[in-house]
């Protein structure tokens, strides 16, 4: 029975103990610093005396009724600002925004808060936004709304930099400050930007005018394309159906077409057999008639001119035996003589050489001038006429040998006319022709000519003879 009380006596001492520990064991949570007051101790970074201890992250031992142990929260708080400022320029603004804070890990942070808000951890935002709202004041008075516009970041970085020794202080840090919205109840900033909205809604128009040019010119390709693709289409139908209806015509024509070309290629064909006759005639002619002519000719020419040289050297030969045989049976004197006469008898005789071959020449130029004749006798009177118009003009001008003055009108005509008779009445020009042409017998001789009438000399009686004629007449 002694033993059973000392059990019971030691399992009610452990479970006293149990239940003390339990009582006396305080753990911190990882978002809570306990604070310990009621006993001197030291902490890390703190002074000496500061009257409570700090734990944070472990469990530690609290006398009851000696210590006492309250909990900071290590939470993260915020506070919506939304504080009336006025700029620099004298516009009144509405700045609204957020801070997010908390208390600080480190133990002086911490002890500063406790100090400050251990019992009073709701007040902890209000206070926060007091201590914003005034700096931000400060702050947005030396700006200009341009700035805060533009440059948002400078305003929240003044912010923290202004806060930040005030909020170490009490023990927090700033994890984030935000600036939302600034209102303007005057509605500068939105005359502010009515420019900048007026270009861009011109812009947004110009580019949405262009926009539908773009989409317009696009279908009006698109159509003009479809349309070409279309015409291309027509065309080359219309080119096919072109072809076939070529190809059914060369198919209908192929006969007509063959027979056509048959006919062209004979005549073509007996065209050059023609050309060919022709070339074989002509080469026929030069062969059997034209160059034994010209052999003819030639034969004649060399004959005659072989004959004459030889009458001319038979001459000469003849003049020089008598010569030789004169030298030798008289003087020095008579041999001159006899010489002259010998080189005036080869003289002679070849003057009468020469003589006999310009009559052969101008029988030769007689006959020519006949076969001419018979050939284009009017040329030959026109020759004719030609080389006897100075007799022609001679005979006609004998009868104007009396007339001392003559008046002549009516111009070119009167003149042509009164030669015309002029000529008749001296009984020249045509009949000096005809009087030419009868001198030329059959054989192309010349007949003796007709005496032409002696003009008159000085001596004889001088007639004046005045013809008036008028323009009107």
């Amino acid at each position: 029975m002694g033993i059973g009380i000392v059990a019971g006596a030691v399992v009610g001492s452990l479970v006293v103990l149990i239940v003390l520990f339990k009582m006396m064991w305080r753990v911190a949570e990882p978002n809570e610093a306990l604070i310990i007051s009621g006993s001197n101790h030291k902490n890390e970074g703190l002074g000496d005396g500061m009257g409570f201890r700090i734990v944070t992250g472990r469990g530690t031992l609290v006398v009851p009724g000696v210590q006492a142990v309250r909990k900071l929260s290590l939470d993260l708080n915020e506070t919506q600002l939304s504080v009336e400022c006025v700029t620099h320029q004298g516009i009144p603004l509405k700045v609204r925004g957020v801070v997010i804070f908390k208390v600080g890990d480190d133990f002086v942070s911490i002890a500063n808060a406790a100090r400050r808000f251990l019992d009073q951890q709701k007040l902890m935002s209000e206070r926060v936004h007091i201590v914003f709202a005034g700096h931000l004041r400060a702050i947005v008075g030396g700006l200009t709304v341009e700035d805060m516009i533009r440059d948002r970041e400078k305003l929240t970085g003044q912010a923290r930099s202004a806060c930040g020794t005030e909020m170490e202080k009490l023990g927090l840090i700033v994890d984030s400050l935000q600036i939302h919205e600034i209102e303007d109840p005057t509605g500068y900033i939105k005359n502010l930007a009515a420019p900048h909205a007026a270009a861009v809604q011109r812009d947004a128009r110009i580019a949405q005018a262009e926009a539908n040019r773009r989409a317009t010119e696009a279908e009006q390709q698109a159509a003009a394309r479809m349309s070409e693709a279309t015409r291309d289409s027509e065309i080359l139908q219309a080119g096919y159906q072109a072809e076939r209806d070529q190809a059914s015509a060369r198919a209908r024509q192929a006969g007509p077409l063959a027979d056509a070309a048959s006919r062209q290629e004979v005549v073509v064909q007996e065209t050059r057999v023609a050309e060919l006759e022709g070339l074989r005639k002509e080469q026929q002619l030069q062969a059997e008639v034209r160059k034994p002519a010209d052999a003819m000719a030639y034969e004649t020419r060399t004959l005659a001119e072989a004959e004459r040289d030889a009458r001319i050297s038979a001459a000469q030969a003849k003049a020089r035996e008598t010569e030789l045989a004169s030298a030798a049976t008289a003087t020095a004197t008579r041999v001159t003589g006899e010489a002259e006469a010998a080189a005036a008898h080869a003289k002679g005789l070849a003057v009468a050489e020469a003589t006999r071959a310009k009559g052969l020449a101008e029988a030769e130029a007689i006959k020519a001038r006949a076969a001419a004749l018979a050939e284009n006798q009017e040329a030959v009177v026109a020759q004719q006429l030609a080389e006897r118009w100075p007799e022609i003009v001679e005979a006609g001008a004998s009868a104007f040998g009396n007339v001392d003055q003559m008046v002549l009108l009516n111009g070119a005509d009167g003149m042509a006319e009164m030669f015309a008779k002029a000529l008749t009445m001296g009984g020249t020009g045509l009949g000096l022709a005809r009087q030419l042409l009868s001198t030329m017998g059959p054989s192309g001789t010349d007949r003796p000519a007709a005496a032409v009438p002696p003009a008159r000399t000085g001596d004889e009686e001088v007639t004046t003879v005045e013809i008036t004629v008028g323009d009107d007449a």
